[in-house]
């Protein structure tokens, strides 16, 4: 998993030619072994009191070319860190006494494991063929409730010939029945539904909740114990029906299944009031738009009174209820950077972090202190906490890459605007090498963003900063159809992509240019998937560039239609640009 980005970095940083002026060399500079000893954390879970915090810890086993996820413990000030156990995605039980988290186990696979905190005992609670996920605590804490495929009843109808033993024949064929039957790095996806189960918290035989050839995401319990909402759509060839889901609740003792909601168009991502009295979940429109920005709505928890809260016009994720269920902590993402809002039941909001960072909050406890993780230019990402009363101030609790890049000269990161085609205002970031003299030339590498709605952001990156180590000017802007610039940006591109974001990208290059520390005989450019489209549109549009690295772009849309990992993809963009 780590060869494909080491070889990514190494194939950028290497297929210039010789630079026109040497960078100085430098005692400590970024290199690509630092890679191997950076670490992750993720997924901060305040305990019910608010004492402590459990955390997922990722770090690299160089010999195995392997990920370890472990379990990491403190207090909700940071302080007394130390290790719990290996694992990931930790839950706190109602009571506070006990985790629930993802752990390999018996017979194979990730398994549900519960710990009792005070005295470190762990106990797997599953034992299932498939891997069970989006686990859950009821709210008396006697049932864990998780998603998990069920393989679909097919099978070849033709008789083979019994094999003879040893027999070196090619593997019985596959039967496939779903429209999205494949996934990039991963092959064939196993035929079969999502479903939700409950298990005991002790242990036991889980108990399938839903049934039906659906699938079913999510999984919240209501506050009385005795229903979990979903998202899912439950209609014949559900697959082939785009853009459409609904919210629905199951009674989890007798699996009747109640629809909440009948819009048409996406509705997703519910969640409960802690009174019970309500769910919120996010709506999206169902139109030709190739971009959204899903609404906020309200509706009583037996799905009536539905009504709209927020209508934003930059994606929001992450719904949090505050405790009094008076209103909604969320993630939005605007013009490069992530910060925390709020907005009651009313629909007034208001942000509670602002700054140039990727601030994403995980969860919060009944004293309203929030935590997540956070992330910019020169911070690869910590645990940080947000105190209410402190003026939106993220209070920094982890330090698990400070050691890595101890004594490190990063490269300085400049964020600028400028006017492209028609007027438009693009945003972009310039990254220098770390000894950067202004009157010297550099190598310009262009780094164009997938998606091709996605956004980059100020976030922290290995990748660029490695670039700029090795002497390079690093470039990366979000031209016309990226995100967090609202919903007439991202659809700029519609039936026109490419088309003027590739002006966009060349815009951005000539304003680089123009500081004149560029070596315009050296010009790079790459990008993976719809950036990788984009670097083959630059090639055969321009021969300004040296050298391009197009990473598993689309080439041709009639061939991507039967080649395709992602149909629903095709349906709803793909036709329309090629109309």
């Amino acid at each position: 998993m780590f060869r494909t980005a080491l070889s990514l970095l190494c194939i950028a940083a290497t297929a210039a030619p010789a630079v026109s002026a040497q960078v100085a060399p430098q005692t400590k500079k970024l290199d690509l072994a630092l890679l191997l000893d950076m670490e992750r954390v993720s997924s901060p879970r305040l305990s019910p009191d608010g004492t402590e915090i459990v955390f997922t810890r990722r770090w690299v086993d160089k010999v195995a070319d392997h990920y370890h996820s472990e379990l990491w413990i403190m207090n909700s000030d940071g302080s007394r860190q130390r290790f719990l156990t290996e694992g990931s995605s930790p839950r706190w039980s109602p009571g506070g006494k006990r985790l629930a988290f993802s752990k390999q186990g018996k017979p194979r696979g990730s398994q549900i494991h519960v710990m009792w905190v005070a005295t470190r005992e762990v106990t797997q609670i599953t034992r299932t063929d498939e891997t069970p996920s989006a686990f859950r605590w009821s709210p008396d804490g006697k049932l864990i409730s998780f998603s998990m495929r069920v393989p679909e009843k097919t099978g070849f109808k033709i008789s083979l010939p019994k094999r003879p033993k040893g027999a070196k024949w090619a593997p019985d064929p596959k039967v496939i029945t779903r429209l999205n039957y494949r996934r990039d790095h991963r092959g064939y996806r196993p035929s079969g539904y999502t479903h939700l189960f409950v298990v005991d918290a002790r242990g036991g035989t889980p108990r399938q909740v839903t049934s039906g050839e659906f699938d079913h995401r999510g999984g919240e319990w209501t506050p009385d114990g005795k229903r979990l909402v979903f998202s899912g759509l439950r209609v014949p060839d559900a697959d082939w029906v785009i853009r459409e889901s609904e919210i629905y609740a199951v009674e989890v003792a007798t699996g009747r299944i109640h629809q909440l909601t009948h819009h048409v168009g996406p509705d997703y991502n519910p969640v409960v009031s802690p009174d019970g009295k309500w769910i919120a979940y996010q709506v999206s429109a169902k139109n030709d738009d190739t971009y959204n920005t899903p609404e906020l709505y309200l509706m009583a928890s037996d799905g009536s009174g539905a009504r709209q809260l927020l209508a934003p016009d930059r994606r929001i994720s992450h719904l949090m209820w505050d405790v009094d269920s008076q209103g909604l902590y969320f993630n939005q993402q605007t013009e490069g950077a992530s910060n925390l809002r709020y907005c009651d039941l009313e629909g007034d909001s208001q942000s509670l972090t602002t700054g140039r960072q990727m601030f994403s909050a995980n969860d919060i406890d009944k004293t309203g202190i929030v935590v997540g993780t956070n992330t910019s230019a020169h911070e690869p990402g910590d645990i940080v906490r947000l105190v209410p009363g402190t003026g939106g101030q993220l209070q920094r609790l982890t330090q698990v890459n400070d050691d890595v890049l101890d004594g490190v000269k990063l490269g300085d990161v400049e964020e600028f605007w400028y006017e492209s085609k028609g007027g438009l205002r693009c945003q972009g970031w310039i990254v220098k090498p770390p000894d950067f003299d202004p009157n010297k030339k550099y190598p310009l590498i262009l780094r164009i963003h997938g998606g091709p709605h996605a956004m980059y952001n100020v976030g922290f990156s290995f990748e660029v900063q490695n670039h700029a180590a090795n002497g390079y000017v690093v470039l990366y802007t979000n031209p016309r159809g990226s995100t967090g610039y609202g919903k007439e940006f991202g659809n700029a591109i519609n039936h026109a992509y490419p088309g003027q974001d590739y002006d966009d990208l060349m815009k951005g290059v000539d304003t680089v240019i123009a500081k004149g520390y560029i070596d315009q005989r050296n010009l790079f450019v790459y990008g993976g998937s719809g950036g990788g489209v984009l670097t083959a549109w630059t090639v055969g549009h321009t021969q300004r560039f040296r050298a391009a690295v197009s990473m598993y772009p689309v080439i041709d849309w009639i061939s991507f239609v039967g080649t395709t990992d992602g149909p629903y993809w095709y349906h709803n963009f793909a036709k329309l640009w090629y109309q």
